[in-house]
């Protein structure tokens, strides 16, 4: 008898980073299940790799109630990859934008904590379950203009870390992916409302990460063997020391 594909459940998987991990889990066997706000580039990706879209807001406490329900009366869970995120502005403490941080902790930190929270009891009736979060090198070190950024995946990192310690002996890895700079369409361009010039510019000079990169980290991570746990892996492009120390080409 053929086991079951391991399921798993991609959130922010419209785009970038997470768009790319449902193309890569899927191209390696498994049975993904996309989540992300954006129904239409959901099924564009159902269409394109065979994955289950479902549309989900991770900041809604009664989608992501009705996501569990789906999933348990569908098969369950086996792992989660908490993507769902990302950063706004780069403004000083000075001058930070309270929505803006708000925004970004209701998505970052209160995102991740509700789906994984509300996924766990379906991992551990996995039997070998998986809890992975994409943070960010901003999570490890702080830079001018970050502090919100920066403290929000400082506290994704915090809620991963002490996941781990809290369930050892049971069943379910917790696992961490940290990205340096990563060139996708929307990141930077979302960072600076729409500002595409000064996108482009985080970009310029060096090669960056591209989001398959990333797919493949995580890929690497959720097939290991049950009883090895990537606690942490920081993956930063070669020409990036540290969160704002690039070296780029003058010309």
């Amino acid at each position: 008898m053929t086991a079951s594909p391991r399921r798993v459940l991609v959130t922010g998987a419209s785009s970038g980073i997470g768009a790319a991990t449902v193309r890569r889990l899927q191209a390696d066997g498994m049975a993904v299940v996309a989540a992300a706000r954006r129904a239409d580039r959901l099924t564009e990706l159902a269409d394109e790799t065979g994955c289950e879209a479902y549309p989900l807001d991770v900041t809604s406490a009664e989608e992501v109630d009705a996501l569990v329900t789906h999933l348990t009366r569908t098969g369950g869970l086996d792992a989660v990859v908490n993507n769902a995120g990302g950063a706004l502005g780069l403004d000083s403490i000075a001058d930070a934008d309270i929505d803006g941080w708000r925004r970004m902790y209701e998505l970052n930190v209160l995102g991740t904590l509700r789906i994984t929270k509300s996924v766990l009891p379906l991992l551990r009736a996995s039997g070998a379950g998986d809890v992975l979060v994409v943070t960010s090198t901003a999570a490890h070190g702080a830079y001018e203009g970050g502090g919100g950024y920066t403290g929000v995946k400082h506290a994704e990192r915090m809620l991963a870390t002490t996941l781990r310690w809290e369930i050892v002996g049971e069943p379910i890895r917790v696992l961490e992916i940290s990205p340096g700079n990563v060139e996708t369409e929307e990141f930077s361009l979302v960072r600076f409302g729409g500002d595409r010039e000064r996108a482009a510019k985080v970009y310029q000079g060096y090669q960056p990460l591209l989001a398959e990169d990333i797919a493949d980290v995580i890929s690497y991570a959720l097939t290991r063997p049950d009883h090895v746990n990537l606690d942490l892996v920081i993956v930063r492009p070669r020409a990036q020391a540290h969160n704002t120390k690039i070296a780029r080409d003058p010309a």
